[in-house]
């Protein structure tokens, strides 16, 4: 599974030449030629509902901000190939969160810039009605600016950049990069990834008035030496914070870090402008949801979106000619309990299709449902089961399934996929996490399946996400099941989704 830290690895051998913004059309998929399109739309694996590129590499989300009636989102992408390298901008627009339309790329690496080695994350703003990117270039990493006309296709960098060249003097920086800005008053702060050699991740807090010039304060927030795990590579041990995204939520405030393959949570107090974390969690329990950042909408919504990777090989990738997809948007709330309550935007219903419905049944065995484009919506009563759920991506015979259970005395839910593929490319090994049902709670499950991309909702209090690749066309069946035990379906709702595009987003 390539990670964000991977790109380190690879050099720019492409770049494009010269352009900041390129032509209309560039990097959408209408240049593709006709063979490559029918390869794209005919792959069972690519997923039909989810935001992704017409082609190529995907990864972090970008700046995505509500901007004169539409959701823009700008993300990761290589426009050469489905491999990390390269990074560009891509763009798309919606009016509704639902259904995307794909813009030209809004930013390419300017050779001899000091963004020549690719474009990496940040975020977007409006400054005095002028769309604004503030975003990270690399070798060595440094923070850049580029402002937009009113549409928000055409983008021009700043003289100037870098407007952040280097981290602050005297820390031993394990990184500077990603970052994230927001207004107070008349004065701007902008929070950047970092963290301290063998101390753990930090985030860097800046002041400015014109999102040009920059002061450095303090740390906004910091990591703990005794939280770092085993291992060389910063961000995997904790001690490097990628994507910071720090927002108010009701009285509270909300950071989001990734470090050590997940999305990390904090809610807390934001005081003379220091994060103080109360309360901590994971966004998504496993490692296929990753680099999370969110935006505001027009309703005062936290809507969230992170990228969700693949899980198989890089050559499998490559011969796919794509990678990598952009989460569902997740509305953030704050729970009674000070954690933070994600879950799916309530625009997705207007997806759902042919509707079926069954209740009163024992969780176990098939029901006459088959898809592979579904959302379903679950409820058990786990009587004595210790194991309860239902199976997905059901091969005729079941030699190929993905279990999505609740582990009673594990005090998990998880993902199963040892037999979700028979392919040697697909990865095999078990997601998900710790997650707690009251004595007497029942399990209530809301799943969003499109082709090779699992989303779970479970009783609003978790998440999890997951990849699977079976390797037959025919793997559609849907099931419950229960172990050591008996459990009661006490409701199980369908629906068939619609694609959002005829052709799976190749133009």
């Amino acid at each position: 599974m390539a990670t964000r830290r991977d790109f380190l690895a690879f050099s720019t051998a492409t770049l494009l030449a010269g352009r900041i913004a390129l032509p209309n059309g560039a990097g959408t998929g209408v240049d593709q030629p006709e063979n490559e399109r029918s390869k794209l739309a005919a792959d069972f694996q690519r997923p039909r509902y989810h935001l992704l590129p017409p082609a190529n590499w995907m990864n972090d989300p970008n700046g995505p901000i509500f901007w004169k009636g539409q959701y823009h989102m700008f993300y990761q992408y290589n426009p050469h190939g489905a491999f990390p390298e390269s990074m560009h901008w891509g763009h798309a627009v919606s009016s509704d969160l639902v259904h995307w339309k794909h813009l030209p790329i809004a930013l390419a690496p300017t050779p001899g810039g000091p963004d020549k080695d690719g474009c990496w994350s940040g975020c977007a703003v409006v400054d005095g009605g002028v769309p604004t990117i503030l975003y990270t270039g690399v070798f060595p990493q440094v923070q850049c600016l580029a402002r937009g006309d009113d549409g928000m296709v055409t983008w021009r960098k700043f003289a100037g950049n870098p407007v952040v060249a280097a981290p602050p003097q005297g820390i031993r920086a394990t990184g500077f990069r990603d970052p994230c800005v927001w207004r107070e008053g008349e004065e701007w702060y902008l929070a950047i990834g970092s963290g301290v050699e063998g101390q753990g991740g930090v985030v860097l807090l800046y002041r400015s008035r014109d999102l040009i010039h920059w002061d450095y304060l303090h740390f906004l927030c910091r990591g703990r030496k005794d939280e770092l795990l085993p291992g060389k590579d910063p961000v995997s041990t904790g001690e490097m914070w990628e994507c910071p995204d720090f927002f108010p939520l009701a009285d509270k405030h909300a950071l989001l870090v990734s470090t050590q393959g997940a999305v990390i949570y904090s809610v807390g107090a934001y005081e003379n402008h220091y994060f103080r974390p109360e309360v901590q969690g994971k966004a998504d329990l496993s490692d296929s949801y990753y680099a999370a950042r969110s935006m505001l909408d027009e309703k005062g919504r936290r809507i969230l979106w992170g990228w969700i990777r693949e899980g198989r090989s890089e050559a499998a990738q490559r011969a796919a000619g794509w990678a990598g997809v952009m989460s569902l948007p997740r509305v953030v709330s704050l729970a009674p309990d000070g954690r933070l309550r994600i879950t799916p935007a309530p625009e997705l219903e207007t997806l759902r299709g042919k509707h079926h419905h069954f209740d009163g049944e024992h969780a176990h065995g098939a029901f006459p449902i088959r898809g592979d484009c579904l959302e379903i919506q679950a409820e058990f009563e786990l009587g004595t089961a210790d194991l309860a759920g239902l199976t997905v991506r059901s091969s005729p015979s079941g030699e190929e399934h993905t279990s999505i259970t609740y582990n009673r005395t594990k005090a998990q839910l998880l993902v199963e996929r040892e037999h979700s593929s028979l392919s040697p490319d697909a990865d095999r090994g078990p997601q998900g996490g710790s997650f707690t049902l009251a004595e007497s709670e029942t399990l209530k499950l809301r799943i969003f399946l499109d082709a090779s991309v699992i989303e779970i909702f479970a009783n609003d209090r978790a998440c999890l996400t997951s990849r699977i690749y079976p390797s037959r066309p025919d793997c559609l069946g849907v099931g419950t099941l229960a172990k050591e035990g008996t459990a009661r379906l006490k409701a199980l709702d369908v629906w068939e989704m619609r694609p959002i595009s005829g052709d799976r987003l190749t133009r």
